[in-house]
Formats: C-alpha cells, structure tokens, sequence
C-alpha cells in the first residue's frame, strides 16, 4: 500500500491569541482591535492643504485663495469704516449740530421772552404791541424748538426727562406772567410780586434746564464729531498687507516664469492701491473739511450763542432792577448791593469776554464787523446803564426809567443793537459751519461702493492671474 507523500512544509506559527471580547446579550461578537477615531473636518483640510502645498499647482491655489480673501477683505473693511465715517459726517450736519443750535435756540427764546415781559411790565398800560409780540414769538419759538428736540430724543434719555420739565414749566411761567400783567394794569402792586416770581421761575428751574438740554446736545455733536474724524487704521493696515502680498506672488511669478507681467495680478494691484488711495486722499479731505467747520464754525457759535444769551440775562435784569426798586438784595463780601444790578454786572462781564473771544476766533472780515459793532454797543450800554442807576439811587425813578426803556438813548437801544451784530455773527458763522462740514461729508461721497466693486474686481484679477499660471500644468 502506497502512502501520500508527507509534506516538508512546516506548519504555520501559531500567531497570538486575539481575545475574545465579551458581548452583551443579544449583540453580535466583535473581533478585532477598536477602530482608529475618526478625524476632524478641520484635521482632514488641513491635511489636503498640507498635501496639495507639496505641488506646484496646489502651492498656487492657495496663493489664489488668500490673494482673493485678502483683497476682499480689505474691500468689505473699506466700504464699512468709510460708511460709518460718512454717516457720522451726516449726523454732524444735519442732526446734532442743528440740534445744537437749536437748544441754544430755546435757551435765547426763553431769556428774550423774560426780557419782554419785564420790558411790557414796566411800560405798563402804555406797553407797545411790538413788546408784546416779542414775548408771544418768543413763547412759540420756545415751544415749537421743544417739539424738535423731543422728537429727536432717545427715549428714556436725561434729554427727554429734561424736555418734559421744560415742557411743565412753560405753561406755568406763562401763567405768572398773565397774572403779573393784569394786576399791572390795574394798578396793584402785587403785579411786581408774581413778574418777581416768574422770573426767578425762570432763571433758577428754566433757563439751567434749557442750559442742561443745550449741553447734552453739544455732547452729541462732539460724540459725532469723534466718530467722523478717526483714521481707518484697520482698512489702511489691510489695505497695505494686500498690497505686499500682491506684491510678492507677482516677484514670485517672475522668478518662476521669467515674465514680467501678470495681467490678472496687475489689475488686482491697480484696483486694490485706487481703493488704498481714495481711502487715505478722501479721509483727509474729510478730516480737514469736518475740522475746519468746527474749528472756524462750532467754536465760534458757542461763543456767540453764549454772548448773546449773557445780553438777554443783563437786559432782564437790568428792567428787574427798576420793577423790584430795591425788594431784592445780595450780600457779598460783607457788603448788600441789589440783587438784579449786582447780576446786570455780571452779565455784562459775561458778554465782554464772550465778544473779544468771539472777535479772537472770527477769521474773516464779514465775521469781525458786526462782532466789534456789538463790543462798541456794549461800551454804550454800560455808560447810559450808569448814568439811568445814579438816578435811580437818587430817587428819580422816572428818569432812570425813561433812560432804560424810553425811546432815542435809551438803554434799550443799545441791547437792540448788540442782539442784532450777534445774530448777523451766528448767521455768517453758520453758513460758513455748513460750508465746510458739508465738504468734509462730500469727500467721503461713493467710497464705500467704489471700495467693494473694486475689491471684487480686484480679488476676481488676482483670480484670473493665477489661474492663467495654473493652465500652464494642464
């Protein structure tokens, strides 16, 4: 009996146990190590743009890529400081700043109207219609510069809460001024008490709450000013590193191809230093135009607003001074003067140096005429004031009234034409404000558009231009 043949191959090694992994009731057995965790998204793009960096065409997709990322980016960053700069500029001429004024409005509106009134009270039954409708215009102006500013108010703000007291005390100083009119006419003296009264309704709640409302706005204005004026650093500095890197692909693919030009890249070049250089050009046009209209236009109103604001308050005073015949009294350093000539004083100093700050800051000879008219006005007033006060204190009240608000050389005369020159200088330096914010807003006009078409256009050359090295591997 033949056997087979044993064969020489030695069996294979028996290779290590795999344990067995124990299953749960009912669960298939698995057999075998763990399976590796899978990657991230993240983990795996990195690890193509690794792959692809190693290869002459992947290397220049990614040049592509962030070329492209980079121009719009600059692009998007342009058009949205430039909007925000641009729209601040709109708010400085068209809200805050007339906002502004308009706050200085109701303050002199107020401070007139209680100037006519005492004006009227002390003419009493001869009180002329023109006083009269002083008083009345004033009244309205008041009210209609209220209605501006509470619609123009953010709701909750202290400048609502302070337009809602104005608002209240309007209605009320009106009243006392009725009140102090009839008993005038009819000849009581207690007509002295209630005009007494709204005055020092209006001076002491009124006109600090028209101050305070004219302070906020001004902080406002200045708020829209600092938005308006800041350099676009972070568009600049973007702009700039687009720049070099444009900059280096093209040197790049001169030293890879021996060509000079790149026409994709070039057009992405030019697009990109247009929008660098409109940016920087016009922002400065604008950052001159919006600082010379405050420099040469706000500064200059504040000073007017506030001079002629200190005449009223010296006017009313100065007729206060002849209704209370000395009722009211001031005691200063140990010595009693009336209250009313003690604060005319005051006001006048006010105003004097309000007028030469004002003559300091007028830049043109249309500025400084009715500015130095006003400071010669004023040097009138206080002469004929000292002249009505001597006969006032020496018991001659007709004369002294005569000469405060009679007709030809009268006092009255005088704040007249110092109230007139400061309202020509406010009109002339307002017209010059709104000349130069609105070149300053004018520079910025198309930027944010021309800054994302060009940028598309831009990252869309850069595009092209690799794209044509790319063909060259196909």
């Amino acid at each position: 009996m033949t056997h087979p043949p044993k064969s020489s191959a030695a069996p294979p090694p028996a290779g290590p146990a795999v344990p067995a992994i124990p299953s749960q009731p009912g669960s298939p057995t698995r057999v075998g190590p763990p399976p590796a965790p899978r990657r991230t998204a993240f983990a795996e793009g990195v690890e193509q743009v690794r792959a692809a960096a190693t290869t002459e065409p992947g290397r220049l997709r990614i040049i592509g890529a962030v070329l492209a990322l980079l121009v719009v980016a600059f692009g998007a960053v342009t058009a949205w400081q430039a909007s925000e700069r641009a729209a601040a500029a709109d708010d400085v001429l068209h809200r805050s700043q007339p906002l502004s004024s308009g706050a200085a409005g109701i303050y002199r509106s107020l401070a007139d109207a209680n100037t006519a009134a005492s004006s009227g009270f002390l003419a009493g039954g001869q009180e002329t219609a023109a006083s009269r409708d002083r008083y009345e215009k004033d009244i309205r102006t008041a009210a209609a510069g209220l209605v501006t500013a509470a619609a123009n108010a953010e709701p909750g703000s202290p400048s609502e809460a302070t337009i809602a007291k104005l608002n209240r005390l309007l209605p009320e100083y009106k009243g006392l001024i009725e009140r102090a009119r009839t008993y005038n006419r009819q000849g009581y003296p207690v007509g002295g008490a209630y005009l007494r009264y709204a005055n020092e309704k209006m001076q002491k709640e009124m006109l600090p709450a028209a101050e305070d409302l004219y302070t906020k706005e001004n902080q406002r204005l200045d708020a829209d000013y600092g938005n308006a004026t800041p350099y676009p650093w972070v568009a600049i500095a973007l702009g700039v590193l687009a720049l070099a890197a444009l900059g280096w692909a093209q040197q790049r693919t001169y030293r890879h191809t021996n060509r000079v030009l790149n026409h994709g890249l070039v057009a992405a070049t030019a697009a990109t230093t247009v929008v660098l250089l409109w940016l920087v050009v016009g922002h400065a046009v604008a950052r001159s135009g919006l600082g010379g209209s405050y420099d040469h236009g706000i500064r200059s109103l504040k000073v007017l607003h506030d001079a002629r604001i200190a005449s009223l308050k010296a006017r009313g005073n100065e007729n206060l001074s002849l209704v209370a015949r000395g009722a009211e009294t001031v005691t200063v350093g140990g010595q009693t003067y009336d209250a009313y000539y003690y604060d005319f004083d005051k006001d006048m100093t006010v105003l004097g140096k309000g007028l030469t700050e004002a003559d300091r800051l007028a830049d043109d000879r249309t500025g400084t005429e009715p500015v130095k008219a006003a400071e010669g006005n004023m040097a009138v007033w206080k002469k004929r004031h000292t002249s009505a006060r001597t006969e006032d204190e020496n018991g001659n009240y007709q004369q002294a009234l005569d000469m405060v608000i009679g007709g030809k050389g009268a006092t009255g005369e005088c704040f007249d034409s110092v109230d007139r020159n400061l309202a020509l200088a406010i009109d002339h330096e307002q017209a010059e404000f709104k000349q130069a914010a609105g070149d300053g807003r004018d520079a910025m006009t198309g930027l944010p558009i021309g800054a994302a078409v060009l940028a598309v256009l831009g990252a869309a050359g850069a595009v092209a231009g690799i794209g044509r090295r790319l063909s060259e591997y196909r």
